[in-house]
């Protein structure tokens, strides 16, 4: 089985638990965050796909084209990191406009693929898909079949599916943009096992196995953040909740991610969509 495995490209600041204590002057990481994943990627040679605030293509464009040069897709993560909710339909269309043009300006392409900031994508912020297929997306990333004090849509499929307008946790044959869940592994309820934070806080013999279960069925997708690969990552004075959330499991997540390489086979969203 082929898995996608996908790079949320984004400011380590964009990170919801810290937004209320953030310095004045903040360095960026981003190049720093970025070049050891792409060699890493390069030695296994695998391709996988970046969903880029469209912030970061503004300002690192030579980055983009050195992620798309090295075969890589780039998708949309929107402009600003801001969850679709406190966006709203014109402001997220205004955004998501923005980083789609600033995207093709750099790699002559228009994204076929997104991910909204926050997974913030549910049946509050369903008008989403009629926004996506107008700028002529083929696939949505965005869903989380947990239910967090973020995000999440519990009873939405576990498998690759198409929205409904109406109902994002139903499947709509006709729909045009498909959407690829978060992977989770049902054990009397979904537990997440995608990347991220849980890739920090879970096992690796845990997650091994459990894509391993849910390849049994589906592709499974995996996503990180090239943050939770720095050491450098600055460390802020939080709360204990934002801190154990923000910085546990960092000196070990890019080795995890080698491991998770090593292990499976991958590829960018957008072909192993096209390959089902």
């Amino acid at each position: 089985m082929i898995n996608a495995i996908s790079i949320d490209l984004e400011y380590w600041y964009s990170n919801d638990f810290i937004l209320d204590f953030l310095p004045d002057e903040k360095k960026e990481y981003i190049v720093e965050s970025v070049n050891p994943i792409l060699m890493l990627l390069e030695k296994y040679s695998i391709r996988a796909t970046f969903f880029v605030l469209g912030s970061v293509v503004e300002k690192y464009p030579q980055l983009v084209e050195k992620i798309y040069d090295a075969g890589h897709e780039i998708a949309s993560h929107g402009y600003s990191h801001k969850p679709l909710y406190d966006l709203g339909r014109e402001c997220f269309e205004m955004e998501l406009k923005k980083s789609v043009d600033l995207i093709k300006h750099v790699i002559k392409e228009k994204p076929l693929g997104f991910r909204a900031p926050s997974f913030s994508i549910n049946n509050s912020t369903k008008w989403a898909f009629e926004i996506l297929e107008k700028y002529s997306f083929k696939y949505d990333s965005s869903i989380f079949p947990i239910k967090t004090m973020l995000y999440g849509v519990p009873n939405a499929p576990i498998g690759i599916y198409k929205p409904s307008k109406n109902d994002v946790t139903e499947h709509d044959p006709k729909g045009n943009i498909t959407e690829f869940p978060l992977t989770v592994m049902r054990f009397i309820k979904n537990i997440p096992i995608a990347g991220g934070f849980y890739l920090r806080i879970l096992p690796i013999w845990f997650i091994k196995c459990g894509i391993k279960k849910v390849n049994e069925i589906r592709p499974a997708i995996i996503y990180i953040h090239p943050w939770e690969t720095n050491k450098m990552m600055p460390r802020l004075q939080l709360p204990l909740f934002s801190k154990f959330f923000t910085y546990y499991g960092l000196g070990s997540n890019f080795n995890k991610l080698e491991i998770l390489l090593k292990e499976f086979k991958f590829k960018p969203v957008i072909d192993v969509l096209n390959e089902i």
